[in-house]
């Protein structure tokens, strides 16, 4: 069929700064969320948590609690299904093993649940907490990751633990995951180098800190199947997980996702929905589990706690040869997505730079800490920190400047990258955003260290970072598209905008291509009876993924609203055009409004007017960024003030330049908070003190005085109209760029996260 536009180059609408399709909404605080829309008379629901690390459960009393008035059930280890499974948002089968029950009689970190109350009052359920008497065999606790593998105390070692997928996994040695990767020889080629460095990182657990907790509620619908209605990044793979745990079919449960306030890859795990769902199953009523910020921090599923070590082999003339990579990973108690995250602190590190050979080999372990989960970077971010901190420090050992020892080793367009699984660079201006970031900078003119007239020093860093573009050839985006009887598109979605604005960059690629204004376009998700099935959001999936589904979904479209006028014009399809308010005929001039076609879509027609369209890709195209940042320093306290910090991003065709901008600002915040302020730390018996934001400090934008962005886009040929993710890169760059930059101030290399003005003054000295 003819068009008048090309559908892959932007039009009015990718590539503007249009506003958020829920902007209004949400500023005029309707009622979105789950509490909001939650049924009013939900039974409130709790968890009675383990105060031990590691323990057995020899006796657990509830009569008392049952008598308290109000109180509807409790539900102890005897009470719920024995049944493995995961709390892992991931595609079937799960790479992450199934270890779970939903309450067991081994209790494996302070916090993990011992029972569940549901009553018609929180004053009932608090009442009803207190008066659970347990008695515990306290057991040896795994804390330490370095020692946990082979440990003789397991965290599991229950003989139904299983592993679905072959990750080199095994419980009877504490581990999640293991495996190694590489090309050439590595060992030879190190040996034959100029310069080895050898340094190894340590990156702590670190929360996402979204503004809305945990949250679900469930109820049971007039023909008794369960109705979850959860915030969640994951809706298609809750069903999955919540049957898996109730050991009843998928058939039987029906997810909704409100609106979402954050998640950041927290909202990955399933981390609250098995609670209520397992009352509602049992009591046949409503229920509501909404997690205290508390709960949010002491049983949640964090960034997993990695120690990242590097061994780089490079010439005096500053070529790097070769990349030798290990990763120990913390998965905690459970391995949610411990196989996974672990993979990409080599695989999007790494592939940064042209090496003659490379290995990257990891383990993943258990201990008895809180389960570790998704987080904004998905492991890339521990990896980046390490790779590329090392090779700030060949620079400063080869006295050369650190973006020219980039210039000569990073990767370019149409580079193949043998660590990156083999992918070719299609789309790439990582050298031109590095040169960009540092220009905004200043980094020719003021070079890397000033000292003031106050004896402060004030110095600057400098950081690459890659990530992907959904998981090739496992993901999978859909979009359901029809045209209304009155001329305007309705489409659902299966992915899920957690405040990042999904929903209105798909509207944008199908005002596009549907040449209609975005205000006739209604967006709506995430209803798995309903919705086309997606794989969720995560992964930095939805624009690339999804939003190509869009733009199949609206060509097919176009496709048949020609199709449509041509039976009722009687005339040949191939000969009409589509302007988005009118087929038309141009050898005559004879044409037909969308309203008419619309209207006759009604009646004795056999073309229908809605298109799903599902798709995967074989590739994860990396977008690709790099930064710079400049700190002040007092050398006589230790304190650090970032004074600036310069970005510039290739994520392909900035879909919506506003959207884009706020994403790279707050990605590089929660980065610089990481970096600067975060820290999850425990006592000597693994209870987790960082328990509030009084403990846990989380940056505002009072806290930086200047984030500046950019962007600088390639082209990426399998995205849609040239895009590729933005979402988690953003996260990746201020962990080395900043510990760049304190070294140029103070001399004192920092390779643990956070950055404090205690281990600067530990490290100090005189340069």
């Amino acid at each position: 069929m003819n068009s008048s536009t090309n559908l892959r180059k932007p039009g009015k609408f990718v590539n503007a700064p249009v506003m958020k399709k829920d902007a209004m909404a949400l500023v005029t605080g309707k009622p979105v969320y789950m509490d909001d829309v939650a049924p009013k008379d939900c039974l409130v629901v709790k968890v009675l948590r383990s105060p031990h690390a590691h323990a057995l459960i020899k006796e657990i009393r509830t009569d008392l609690a049952e008598k308290v008035d109000g109180i509807v059930c409790v539900l102890t280890y005897k009470d719920v299904p024995k049944r493995r499974f995961t709390m892992a948002g991931q595609t079937y089968p799960e790479p992450s093993p199934y270890d779970r029950y939903i309450l067991e009689d081994r209790v494996r970190f302070v916090g993990d649940p011992v029972a569940i109350i549901a009553g018609e009052t929180e004053k009932a359920v608090d009442m009803a907490l207190k008066r659970i008497k347990v008695t515990y065999e306290v057991l040896d606790a795994v804390l330490d990751f370095h020692t946990a593998m082979d440990n003789p105390v397991l965290v599991h070692p229950e003989d139904d633990w299983k592993s679905l997928c072959p990750v080199g996994a095994d419980n009877k040695r504490n581990l999640c995951a293991s495996g190694v990767d590489g090309e050439g020889d590595v060992d030879a080629v190190i040996a034959d180098c100029d310069i080895v460095l050898d340094e190894t990182y340590h990156v702590k657990a670190m929360q996402q800190s979204m503004m809305e907790t945990f949250r679900t509620c469930t109820y049971l619908d007039t023909y008794g199947r369960l109705i979850v209605l959860s915030s969640t990044q994951i809706p298609f793979h809750v069903r999955r997980i919540v049957a898996n745990a109730l050991d009843i079919s998928k058939a039987k449960v029906r997810v909704i996702k409100p609106r979402i306030g954050g998640g950041f890859g927290a909202k990955q795990t399933v981390v609250t929905e098995v609670y209520p769902a397992i009352v509602t199953w049992k009591t046949g009523k409503p229920a509501k589990m909404i997690y205290t910020r508390e709960e949010s921090m002491i049983a949640s599923s964090p960034r997993h706690e990695m120690e990242v070590r590097v061994r780089l082999g490079a010439m005096s003339d500053g070529t790097i040869r070769a990349i030798d990579l290990h990763t120990l990973s913390n998965t905690g108690a459970f391995g949610e997505h411990g196989p996974t995250t672990v993979g990409l602190s080599g695989h999007k590190s790494i592939p940064m730079y042209h090496t003659e050979a490379f290995r990257f080999q990891y383990e993943v372990v258990y201990t008895n800490r809180m389960s570790a989960g998704a987080y904004r970077g998905y492991g890339a971010t521990q990896g980046i920190f390490a790779v590329e901190s090392t090779v700030n420090k060949l620079a400063d050992r080869l006295s050369m400047d650190p973006i020219v020892l980039r210039q000569k080793n990073m990767i370019h367009e149409g580079d193949v990258m043998p660590a990156y699984y083999g992918e070719t660079a299609n789309s790439c201006r990582l050298e031109e955003c590095l040169l960009k970031a540092s220009d905004m900078i200043g980094w020719k003119e003021k070079g890397m260290r000033t000292v003031m007239p106050d004896g402060k020093i004030r110095a600057r860093g400098v950081a690459m970072a890659m990530q992907g573009s959904s998981i090739s050839n496992c993901d999978v985006g859909s979009v359901t598209v029809k045209l209304s009887d009155e001329g305007t598109y309705h489409i659902t979605v299966g992915c899920t905008d957690m405040g990042t604005g999904c929903d209105t960059i798909i509207a944008q690629f199908a005002a596009d291509v549907l040449e209609t204004p975005i205000d006739n376009i209604s967006v709506y998700g995430v209803d798995t009876d309903i919705s086309p099935y997606d794989s969720g959001s995560y992964a930095s999936s939805t624009t690339y993924l999804t939003g190509m589904a869009a733009v199949k979904a609206c060509e097919q479209l176009r496709e048949r609203i020609i199709a449509l006028a041509a039976v009722r014009m009687n005339k040949d399809a191939s000969a009409l055009t589509f302007d988005g308010e009118n087929v038309i005929d141009e050898s005559d001039g004879a044409k037909m409004s969308l309203f008419d076609i619309a209207t006759a879509s009604m009646c004795n027609n056999e073309i229908s007017l809605e298109v799903t369209y599902s798709h995967s890709s074989p590739v994860s195209p990396p977008p690709f960024m790099a930064a710079c940042a400049e700190i002040e320093a007092d050398p006589e306290t230790g304190a650090i003030e970032l004074l600036d910090y310069t970005a510039c991003v290739d994520c392909g065709t900035v879909v919506n330049t506003n959207l884009a901008r706020v994403q790279t600002e707050g990605g590089l915040l929660q980065g610089i908070g990481m970096t600067l302020y975060e820290d999850i730390w425990y006592d000597e018996r693994g209870k987790n003190l960082s328990n509030s934001f009084m403990q846990y400090k989380v940056p505002s934008r009072l806290d930086t005085d200047r984030i500046r962005v950019e962007f600088d886009s390639s082209y990426e040929p399998t995205g849609p109209f040239g895009a590729k993710s933005i979402g988690e890169i953003v996260i990746n760059t201020p962990a080395p760029a900043i510990a760049d930059a304190v070294y140029n101030a103070t001399g004192v290399w920092i390779n643990e996260l956070p950055i404090t003005p205690e281990k600067i003054l530990k490290g100090m000295k005189v340069i």
